[in-house]
């Protein structure tokens, strides 16, 4: 059994370099099988188990992949009609497969993918999806663990309201509505910078959709999209997960590929504990020089509010606040799953209801704990970093699904990690 290995009391010093990101990534290469003219190359690819799932599902609906991770980069040609049926195999392994419908449906007038998978933090259901896409005429069967959708002409263009500006149904939909006949407009979209990146990618294929960075989209229908070269942009949740570790380790680190703009929230409550941040064109620069800070209170909301994959890593920080600090998750109900795992280090949190109230400054001590999702992950790793002692964390295989080489990255800022198997 693989496992990370962390010993404290080292602060982080030094400048890190931020992968493509994931959330980015899944989606846009998703909608690269919308292209039947052309192939597509992708940059700045992380080197993640999920893209390697996603590139297995494609080669399964026989498109055709070039995936190098050592260069980052990743190329379809899905010129081909695609096999229409997306297996349990690899759905399950990874929620981001479900966006593969959207493609599969616009292109092919029928698609059946498996139920999604991926981290438990709780349920993510996918009536969203589902609504838009019977909004643009699909017929929908559920049956035996597949989602089924049918076309029996091509999709038309209409007015969709979201009621709750999922991102996934957001990103699934648009995809979908390239194709269709006449104009689609969604209401209450999602406006996180990941779809921003999508809707980027699918105007450089010749998609026409505006408002861009709203909560209203229009995109209007075209007969075809032509395969484009295209640049992932930067993790941001990575970002954040080496801005907090400076942090709480009182270290000094300059975070590359982290623009401000698409961590502004996470910026405005780290200042506000008293956490030093310096902001340049395309990175930020951290640095934490005292023992106690101010406790926070923080609330998950849809984007431009507190994302939720920072709420764990986030929990981490408040444990150095001189009080009561709250974090209330609303997006996801089982998105505490890390606290029982910091309370075995020794923290001080209650759950009360959908928030966990935080008593800082805690003293931390290293012990065995378990990642219980890619995100808890990273907040335990970070744990490790300013706790007593050795910190061992099981069942890493979570993290690797979203973090490149972390750590690697950690011992070049001078972190004592390593990643030992048993």
């Amino acid at each position: 059994m693989e496992k990370i290995v962390v010993k404290g009391g080292t602060p982080l010093i030094g400048e890190v370099q931020v992968s493509g990101a994931k959330n980015a990534a899944l989606p846009i290469v998703a909608a690269g099988l919308l292209a039947t003219e052309g192939t597509s190359k992708f940059y700045n690819v992380p080197k993640l188990s999920d893209i390697k799932t996603i590139s297995l599902l494609f080669e399964s609906l026989g498109v055709k992949v070039d995936y190098n991770p050592e260069e980052n980069t990743l190329e379809i040609d899905a010129r081909k009609p695609l096999i229409t049926e997306a297996s349990f195999e690899f759905v399950s392994k990874m929620r981001a497969s479900f966006l593969v419908l959207g493609p599969m449906l616009a292109r092919e007038k029928s698609a059946k993918v498996a139920m999604p998978g991926g981290c438990s933090i709780g349920s993510r259901p996918i009536d969203q999806h589902l609504k838009g896409f019977e909004s643009l005429g699909a017929k929908i069967i559920q049956d035996a663990g597949f989602v089924e959708a049918k076309a029996e002409g091509d999709l038309v263009g209409t007015t969709i309201f979201f009621d709750f500006p999922s991102v996934g149904a957001t990103q699934n939909v648009i995809m979908a509505s390239c194709l269709a006949k006449g104009k689609t407009i969604i209401v209450n979209a999602a406006q996180e910078p990941e779809i921003e990146d999508m809707i980027n990618f699918l105007t450089k294929m010749g998609a026409k959709i505006s408002g861009k960075g709203t909560s209203v989209l229009e995109i209007e229908g075209v007969e075809k999209l032509i395969g484009a070269e295209y640049t992932i942009m930067s993790d941001r949740v990575e970002a954040a997960t080496y801005m907090i570790a400076a942090a709480v380790t009182k270290g000094n680190v300059l975070i590359k590929g982290a623009p401000y703009k698409d961590n502004v929230a996470l910026v405005s409550k780290m200042r506000e504990m008293g956490v030093n941040i310096e902001i340049y064109e395309d990175s930020m620069r951290v640095s934490n020089n005292l023992d106690v800070l101010k406790p926070i209170d923080v609330k998950t909301l849809p984007h431009p509010g507190f994302l939720t994959d920072m709420q764990s890593i986030v929990s981490v920080l408040t444990l150095l606040g001189n009080g009561t600090s709250t974090i209330t998750e609303t997006v996801f109900e089982n998105r505490f799953m890390h606290v029982e795992e910091l309370r075995r280090m020794n923290a001080k949190i209650r759950i009360e209801g959908r928030s966990a109230l935080i008593e800082g400054p805690a003293h931390l001590e290293g012990t065995t704990v378990r990642a219980t999702d890619l995100r808890s992950g990273a907040a335990l790793i970070i744990a490790g970093l300013i706790a007593k002692g050795t910190t061992k964390i099981i069942d890493i295989y979570h993290i690797d699904r979203g973090y490149v080489d972390i750590e690697e990255k950690m011992r070049k800022l001078g972190a004592d990690i390593k990643r030992i198997d048993e």
